[in-house]
């Protein structure tokens, strides 16, 4: 009979694990209730505003865009637009829009930041789109000088160079970009509003956005450095004034000349 050493476990060595094992359940339990716990407000509060947006949009928006958002004879569907378009819609009171024409004209906004974020979020609800830029994607700490080589390339042959607007066919303008929120910019290049186009994450990065906003609150916030700039009205106005004044200005001392030498 083969004899026991002291490596046999002791009796006590049982109760141990499962005494271990009730504090590990236990614990992870209170912890898991407590997370419930803490998120269940939140969870409550996003109902409670999906509720709200649902509402404001039928009473606001759904003889345009139909019940559903699926768009009617009048007005697109907004599935899958997302809540950068609906913050950039009603937030520059585009939306509700007051008459049909060429161009949804930008006015006072008719909703609160609350009730817009509402809308915004319930829209988003209804399939994947474009949302809202965070804090860190508008701030204008970029790199200007990318920021402006990007939007001379892609926006300023309807915004001009410096983002004062243009116009363009059949009664549309592009429209001018100085005093405009970063954000109002930012959704913009995101879902490519009325005439213009979309300019997606694959066309240019959330950096190459940063970029060009911090371009634009550069131009925005600083004199001309080549001196006074006509209006920012371009190569016309400034070609226009050289003829006038500056050779005017030649014939004038032309003339001195002659007279002065006879």
């Amino acid at each position: 009979m083969k004899k026991s050493n002291g490596s046999r476990r002791s009796p006590f060595a049982a109760v141990l694990v499962i005494a271990a094992g009730l504090a590990l359940t236990g614990g992870g339990y209170a912890a898991t209730t407590a997370a419930v716990a803490e998120t269940a407000a939140p969870a409550a509060a996003d109902a409670a505003q999906l509720d709200t947006g649902h509402k404001l949009f039928l009473a606001n928006c759904a003889s345009c865009h139909g019940k559903n958002a699926e768009g009617t004879n009048n007005a697109p569907s907004l599935i899958g637009v997302g809540a950068a378009s609906v913050e950039f819609q009603v937030d520059s009171g585009r939306m509700p829009a007051q008459a049909s024409g060429p161009q949804i004209q930008k006015k006072y906004p008719q909703f609160t930041a609350d009730q817009i974020d509402a809308m915004a979020a319930w829209v988003a609800t209804l399939a994947p789109g474009p949302a809202i830029p965070t804090d860190a994607q508008l701030e204008a700490n970029g790199n200007a000088t990318r920021g402006g080589e990007l939007f001379r390339i892609n926006c300023a042959m309807c915004h001009n160079a410096v983002g004062a607007g243009g116009a363009l066919t059949e009664g549309k303008y592009a429209p001018s970009l100085v005093g405009v929120p970063a954000d109002h910019i930012y959704e913009a290049m995101l879902t490519g509003p009325q005439n213009m186009p979309v300019f997606n994450d694959a066309n240019l990065t959330p950096a190459d956005k940063k970029d060009i906003i911090t371009y634009l609150k550069y131009v925005e916030s600083n004199p001309s450095a080549g001196g006074y700039e006509l209006g920012n009205l371009g190569p016309v106005a400034e070609g226009l004034f050289i003829w006038i004044f500056g050779l005017g200005l030649i014939v004038a001392i032309t003339i001195w000349l002659g007279a002065k030498s006879n």
